[in-house]
């Protein structure tokens, strides 16, 4: 974690830098050369999931190359520290939704609010809103809605993992926090939003344990701090809320985790922690932990893109 101005710094910088950032908890990591060629048949840009007029409700919408019928789906969300509402371009797009849509899935990368526009949950709202998107306009954008998944960097990751271990929970209480996950963002409120499975890359998932490990020293207001309005000492609760960790049960989908033991903004033990659960709780998972990875950088190899793919394809019963 960085200081609140450290993480804003190293945010703005990495939005100006030749090289397109692939996201990041207090900053962007996983760096990508810029606007990756994609091999697709179909791509829609700023498609509105939301039915409203504003930015950071909408999504790109890619198709594979090789055209079928239908495809299975995967949401992959940018990291930003919850910080921007709208870097769905930087969205890992030469790694991770490349590596998917060459192995035949449909990539829907969305925008999401910030913390800046509004408070937790509103930011597992507009996600779920893209789940059920994904089900509504399945015929116009040949979404095979039998397998959809979620998955993403850093504070992606994090919105993946919870819009997982949530799945089929609309709402529900955490200690004094009454909690609505479900929200009422868009035009699909009769629409599912579960999903089959999920990939966690580098994503903080305990936020009432940030100090789990080394890393980077929190200033007087963390991200998570200002995604909540409030401080961990003052309301426990609503940091728990915050945590995919303290939704897990059997009934959560399949779940990947990637993260690299040299992290220092996300801490390692994060990802060791959570995998251990769900093994606990019996959801099917696996983990890689690599030891030179940082946060993004070095995890993006061909073997943990393979593995993150045989996942899906085994959750998918492909």
């Amino acid at each position: 974690m960085k200081k609140l101005m450290s993480a804003f710094l190293l945010f703005s910088s990495a939005l100006t830098m030749t090289a397109q950032p692939g996201g990041g908890f207090g900053g962007f990591g996983g760096f990508q050369m810029q606007q990756p060629k994609l091999e697709t048949s179909q791509e829609w840009k700023d498609v509105n999931y939301a039915g409203d007029d504003k930015a950071f409700h909408t999504c790109d919408i890619y198709l594979p190359k090789k055209e079928a019928a239908a495809y299975p789906v995967v949401i992959h969300i940018y990291g930003s520290a919850w910080f921007s509402n709208s870097s769905k371009g930087a969205a890992d797009l030469g790694t991770i939704v490349k590596t998917l849509l060459d192995n035949g899935y449909a990539v829907v990368c969305p925008n999401h609010r910030s913390s800046m526009d509004a408070k937790w949950p509103a930011q597992i709202h507009d996600i779920r809103a893209v789940i059920r998107f994904v089900r509504g306009e399945a015929s116009k954008y040949k979404f095979d809605t039998s397998f959809i998944a979620t998955s993403g960097f850093s504070s992606g990751g994090h919105l993946s993992s919870i819009a997982a271990t949530t799945s089929g929970t609309k709402q529900t209480k955490v200690g004094s926090v009454d909690i609505d996950l479900e929200g009422t963002v868009g035009n699909y409120l009769s629409e599912s939003s579960t999903v089959n499975a999920a990939c966690d890359w580098s994503g903080p998932v305990d936020l009432t344990n940030m100090d789990c490990g080394d890393h980077m020293q929190m200033g007087d207001n963390s991200p998570e701090d200002i995604l909540l309005g409030s401080k961990l000492t003052q309301e426990p609760d609503k940091y728990r809320s915050l945590s995919a960790t303290n939704y897990i049960s059997k009934q959560c989908p399949p779940i990947i985790i990637f993260h690299g033991e040299k992290d220092n903004v996300v801490p390692c033990c994060q990802g060791k922690a959570f995998y251990e659960l769900l093994k606990a709780a019996g959801v099917r998972t696996e983990a890689t932990f690599v030891p030179e990875g940082g946060h993004g950088m070095g995890m993006y190899s061909e073997e943990n893109l393979s593995k993150m793919v045989k996942f899906l394809n085994e959750a998918n019963n492909k």
